[in-house]
């Protein structure tokens, strides 16, 4: 009796045992199917902020994944196209790939600049509303019909803070435009189906002072930043009597400052142009960081004749690489200096080709 007791309890015990080991492995297995479908789902999401583990069908997840490689390739082939298929030491920048929503180099910018109180500031601010979306839309098609590869984006480029000659109450050599000003180039933008640059030219002032005082247009999604070394008078002197400068821990100030601003806001990139036709006015760029919250173009901002706008685009545009270019047309100045102003044919075959063009 006592042996077959001893059998029993041993076999119980077995098929305890082994149950108990089924239900491991079960367990195990399970958590390792849960670790692959959310490893899954990160690799899916690619470049995003935000990591989607929430339930989606297999075509949504294909048609991810298609539009995730197509971006890729589309961006490599972009780049190409934008050094003629012919890359060079220098060209294209390898600045890895830009996350969700970023506008370079997939279209070219078309840019109005100027200042609505002025009408000698730039075209924004020269021509009455109906004329000016009229001429900018023009502009934008003929840019379009000049490289069918790339999409066109009109653009408003606004001076919200222009350097003055007068230094003003807190002596700082700037004037703020009004809030209401922004709001008109805002709506005006809107009618044009364009995007908006607000510019900072800082005279005695800096961009640690001034970059918050524009938080909150910054902070839409439509609304991008330009500086100007010209007039960052860190010698001491008075605007427009002298070439101010940046040096590239201004302009890594500007592009840390606009990150924070897209992680805090879940913005797509902004974009950030920066002004030169000389040198001088951005010392070290080699030191500038470029970061994938944000953009940067390096607008060749010099007028007169096509010998010398070229001249300057190879040296200090070309010739010492960050990211992206552009290229300023200048309406009155090119053509008085220079007695022509450049059309797209001949702008595009700069190299690298200009992403951003500018008319003032």
């Amino acid at each position: 009796m006592k042996l077959v007791l001893k059998f029993v309890n041993g076999v119980f015990i077995t098929v305890i045992f082994l149950w108990t080991g089924v239900l491991m492995l079960y367990i195990f297995a399970s958590i390792d199917l849960l670790s692959f479908k959310q490893a899954d789902n990160v690799k899916k999401v690619g470049h995003s902020h935000k990591v989607d583990v929430s339930p989606a069908s297999d075509e949504m997840r294909v048609e991810s994944d298609k539009a995730e490689v197509t971006d890729t390739a589309r961006y490599n082939k972009l780049l190409l196209h934008l050094v003629h298929n012919k890359p060079s030491v220098k060209w294209p920048v390898n600045a890895g790939y830009p996350l969700p929503g970023a506008l370079l180099p997939y279209n070219r910018i078309v840019a109005f600049y100027g200042n609505l109180y002025s009408t000698r500031m730039g075209i924004l601010g020269a021509l009455p509303e109906a004329e000016l979306l009229k001429q900018l839309a023009e502009e934008a098609d003929k840019w379009r019909q000049a490289d069918t590869c790339m999409p066109v984006i009109p653009a408003l480029h606004y001076i919200a803070v222009t350097a003055q000659r007068n230094p003003g109450k807190d002596r700082k050599y700037r004037l703020h435009m009004p809030a209401t000003e922004i709001d008109k180039v805002l709506l005006l933008a809107e009618k044009a189906h364009a995007i908006v640059f607000l510019d900072i030219q800082p005279g005695w002032s800096s961009l640690q002072e001034e970059l918050p005082l524009l938080e909150k247009y910054l902070a839409r999604p439509d609304v991008h930043l330009g500086i100007d070394p010209e007039y960052s008078m860190k010698n001491g002197q008075v605007p427009c009597t002298a070439i101010g400068t940046f040096d590239a821990e201004d302009i890594n100030y500007a592009i840390s400052w606009l990150a924070a601003l897209v992680q805090q806001y879940n913005l797509p990139p902004k974009m950030l142009v920066v002004h030169r036709f000389t040198q001088g006015m951005v010392t070290n760029y080699s030191n500038i960081r470029i970061k994938p919250e944000v953009q940067f173009v390096m607008n060749m901002d010099g007028f007169g004749g096509v010998a010398k706008k070229l001249d300057t685009y190879r040296s200090w545009i070309s010739g010492e690489p960050v990211q992206f270019t552009g290229f300023k047309l200048f309406y009155k100045n090119d053509v008085e200096t220079g007695g022509h102003l450049m059309q797209p044919a001949e702008v595009l075959a700069l190299f690298p080709k200009p992403v951003y063009i500018q008319y003032q």
